[in-house]
């Protein structure tokens, strides 16, 4: 069974760092997208980053460009999304997915992602 567990989710206060990370399981996703998405409440679920694990290749939201990092270790069939500079409107529930390795993840879509953790929740304080 393929799982995708998120975990790092925290209240933090503005200008505060975070660590996300997505352990997989199930199978080695070696030619699969990862991304993370996020969800506010009453607001659009929306790619955040997303990272090749054929190539390494990358996207990011524009509005976390410089922040927020995506990184992929292979060896723990784990990605992380390290979050710093963080604001309010960064809140919200992080979800991780796993596409193929050439999916919309890959320029902020979501709708072609297989497989969904069940998301951990991310609050920063003004």
């Amino acid at each position: 069974e393929v799982q995708l567990v998120e975990s790092g989710g925290d209240l933090v206060q503005a200008g505060g760092s975070l660590r996300l990370s997505c352990a997989a399981s199930g199978t080695t996703f070696d030619d699969y997208a990862i991304g993370w998405f996020r969800q506010a409440p009453g607001k659009e679920r929306e790619g955040v980053s997303c990272i090749s694990r054929r190539d390494g290749s990358t996207y990011y939201l524009d509005s976390v460009k410089g922040r927020f990092i995506i990184s992929s270790d292979n060896a723990k069939n784990t990605v992380y999304l390290q979050m710093n500079s963080l604001k309010p409107e960064d809140t919200g529930v992080y979800y991780c997915a796993a596409g193929a390795y050439d999916s919309t993840c890959l320029t902020g879509g979501y709708f072609d992602m297989n497989y969904w953790g069940k998301g951990t929740e991310v609050t920063v304080s003004s």
